[in-house]
């Protein structure tokens, strides 16, 4: 009878947790450097290349590729012939290894986690509670798939209660130009058919932890119609035009994953999660002999890729921005900031909001009057660092304050990632500003840029704190110029056009 002991348990989820933060899984990355080597779209060759870029720097650096570094999930296969030498439930121990990770002091993890979950919503400080997925399974040892999901992934997981003749490709060619950018491609897709709504969910994730194969499928042809619905929406799913980032182009995704579960005769459950740049999974198997062990990947493993971040772009001092420069962006320019901005994300602009509410001013040394914002939360900085990997977080959260903070604070623009919504679009061209939009998925490298970090504001937030940086070469695109053009309308339709492979009812 094998005998797992809870010190192994944990220190193996803490080192796999770890792991993963800083090293992305080799079929991403090979995939990743396919696919950046056929893409004809000129802003999405230069995402790629940034995430990419970062991805090697991460490796090397052994700092996390995304300063969003998740909510934990475990898959848990447990042989029935396993003993526990243990006092802690496996929840317990799960969480207890997540505590670990994230308060490593060589490599500090951002605490994401708020609990209540609505109301206070306090950050729980240490990562946890993880959802963990139990299955009691023959044999003698406990198989451990651990993954790290980012929110702005997350946030665009889709779930529909078909009808049994409906169409599953027609159901996610509608769903996903609806879910945006933020989730940010390319990455993959997880589809979970059959079962419950809970299962349908489930299954979904869970086939996102599956190695990335669908350039072996593709050259050996399906077998068999889960295989031939991977394939479909592998092709019509890029043939939306959406790309790397949203900002048009020939891959946004790298594969489709669909598991499959039995269902009731009346209904056709359909569940879909996409993983973002920042694909982050590991499995191991323990089997009493000690902790697991994890093998760093080849640095060869990476595509010689490189990416220089003054290439054809606008030079912009912040310190000394106007309203009149600002007015002169075009969409699509490439920008390199120098000098100083604010930060602030959903828990900041939501305090603002209650300070003007009550009639009060901004706290002292907040002052926004032709000054940029960054969305960012980022990671804490460790050794000699200056800010840990700080990315730009999804704007379209930050909508709906965009008109009071346009026209209450005189802020100039906006920095974060992805698409902004018609009332964010609305708000922009309104008062002339214009939104700016980094690469998600390339954190530890704008981070680089930052060469001083202050809190200037609600310390008490932690990482959605007010922020100054300093920064110097921040790679930045205009995504909405000041008379409300988006990049995330013009190139996708463009690339649609070019792509030409779907019916007009669907392109549309």
């Amino acid at each position: 009878m094998t005998i797992i002991r809870q010190e192994d348990f944990i220190q193996s989820v803490a080192d796999a947790l770890q792991f993963i933060s800083y090293y992305h899984p080799v079929d991403y990355v090979r995939a990743l450097g396919a696919a950046y080597e056929r893409e004809e779209s000129e802003e999405a060759r230069d995402a790629m290349a940034q995430i990419l870029v970062n991805s090697r720097m991460s490796a090397e650096g052994r700092r996390p590729m995304c300063q969003d570094t998740g909510i934990v999930v475990v898959y848990l296969r447990i042989g029935m012939d396993v003993r526990w030498e243990a006092d802690l439930t496996v929840s317990d121990m799960v969480n207890e290894g997540v505590r670990r990770a994230y308060s490593h002091p060589d490599n500090v993890l951002r605490a994401s986690i708020v609990d209540p979950p609505f109301g206070a919503r306090r950050n729980t400080g240490d990562n946890t509670p993880a959802p963990v997925h139990v299955e009691l399974v023959p044999g003698d040892t406990v198989d451990v798939r651990v993954a790290a999901k980012g929110g702005g992934s997350e946030n665009k997981a889709r779930f529909a209660m078909l009808n049994p003749s409906d169409s599953i490709v027609d159901w996610v060619l509608r769903t996903v130009p609806g879910m945006g950018a933020g989730w940010c491609p390319p990455g993959m897709l997880g589809i979970g058919i059959g079962g419950t709504a809970e299962k349908a969910m489930v299954i979904a994730k869970e086939a996102l932890l599956d190695p990335i194969d669908m350039h072996e499928l593709l050259a050996c042809g399906p077998a068999g119609p889960t295989e031939e619905l991977r394939v479909e929406l592998y092709e019509k799913v890029n043939a939306l035009g959406i790309g790397a980032q949203g900002l048009g182009g020939l891959t946004t995704v790298l594969d489709v994953k669909v598991k499959e579960f039995p269902t009731h005769a009346a209904g056709l459950p359909v569940a879909m999660i996409p993983n973002c740049a920042a694909t982050r999974h590991v499995h191991f198997v323990l089997d009493g002999s000690g902790p697991a062990e994890f093998a760093p990947p080849s640095l060869e493993d990476w595509p010689d890729v490189t990416w220089e971040a003054g290439e054809g772009a606008i030079r912009v001092d912040l310190d000394r921005l106007t309203k009149e420069e600002v007015a002169s962006w075009q969409p699509g320019d490439r920008l390199l900031l120098r000098g100083r901005m604010l930060t602030g994300r959903d828990a900041a602009h939501k305090r603002i909001a209650d300070l003007f509410e009550r009639g009060e001013p901004l706290p002292e040394g907040v002052d926004f009057t032709n000054r940029v914002i960054y969305y960012v939360g980022p990671v804490d900085p460790v050794r000699d660092e200056v800010v840990g990997p700080a990315g730009p977080t999804t704007a379209t959260r930050m909508d709906k304050f965009t008109e009071m903070m346009l026209g209450r604070t005189g802020l100039a623009a906006m920095i974060g990632k992805a698409e902004r919504g018609p009332t964010g679009i609305e708000a922009i061209a309104r008062h002339g500003a214009a939104y700016l939009m980094a690469i998600g998925g390339a954190a530890y490298l704008v981070s680089k840029a930052i060469r001083k970090s202050r809190v200037v504001a609600f310390e008490d937030l932690g990482m959605e704190a007010i922020y100054e940086f300093e920064v110097e070469d921040m790679p930045v695109t205009v995504a909405v110029d000041s008379r409300g053009t988006s990049v995330h309308r013009t190139g996708p339709a463009k690339w649609r056009g070019i792509i030409g492979k779907l019916p007009v009812e669907v392109a549309a």
